[in-house]
């Protein structure tokens, strides 16, 4: 077998390899950001704070419509991108997100909170819908992407972008009549509002505490807990 035909047969190989793999893709965050925000970036979402330089203003005050952009840690080894769809205050927002809690979910109108010493949105905890709670991980961010003309679009599943999942979804839109409807508006407010269930005293102990604990420490304290119990 020369050489031309040995190639031919390992792209074939690869081929036939990748193809189940690229059927079951999931949608993530950078697609969902794009077409909400319509911010015209692309590229993994650890690119977009420098790609936004000189074409989107760029900033740590969070605003409804930007896009809050998250460095590489831990799991998001590529970054995250949210857009925000509500300012509840200085510290806290609304934002809609895809592929975080859980592979391809799609979480509308969840809670993300400043958790930085400054105030500058530089370290973020988030919500996380399947256990209906914050998430204890402080997240590392960017900052906000301010998008030229700022209005939240209706995302509609798409499977060109992936297979998804909607694990949260909340009706803001009755008080905001610039956001593109995806959808009637629903008959009742009750069943339909923000997540915010959270104990907001809880979360301020839990930053308060200390964070640079080891491992063992955590183990000790589980062990500890059993044991009183």
């Amino acid at each position: 077998m020369n050489f031309r035909t040995m190639r031919w047969a390992v792209m074939l190989l690869s081929g036939l390899i990748t193809t189940p793999v690229l059927g079951a893709t999931m949608l993530q965050c950078v697609p969902y950001a794009r077409i909400v925000s319509g911010v015209q970036i692309y590229g993994d979402a650890l690119t977009w704070w420098d790609q936004a330089e000189n074409h989107y203003r760029r900033g740590h005050t969070p605003r409804r419509g930007a896009v809050l952009a998250f460095r590489p840690a831990g799991p998001m080894v590529l970054g995250h991108v949210a857009v925000v769809s509500k300012v509840l205050d200085d510290r806290r927002v609304l934002i809609r997100h895809a592929n975080w809690s859980v592979p391809g979910a799609i979480e509308e109108d969840v809670l993300a909170i400043d958790v930085s010493d400054a105030g500058d949105w530089s370290e973020v905890r988030v919500w996380h819908s399947p256990t209906n709670q914050m998430g204890a991980r402080i997240n590392p961010a960017f900052g906000f992407i301010y998008p030229d003309k700022p209005q939240l679009r209706a995302f509609r599943p798409d499977p060109a972008l992936g297979d998804s999942v909607r694990l949260a979804s909340a009706d803001v839109r009755a008080d905001d009549p610039d956001e593109e409807q995806a959808a009637p508006p629903r008959k009742t407010r009750a069943a339909s509002q923000p997540r915010l269930t959270v104990d907001m005293r809880a979360i301020h102990f839990a930053d308060a505490a200390p964070s640079a604990r080891s491992l063992g420490d955590i183990i000790a304290d589980v062990k500890r807990d059993s044991a009183l119990r």
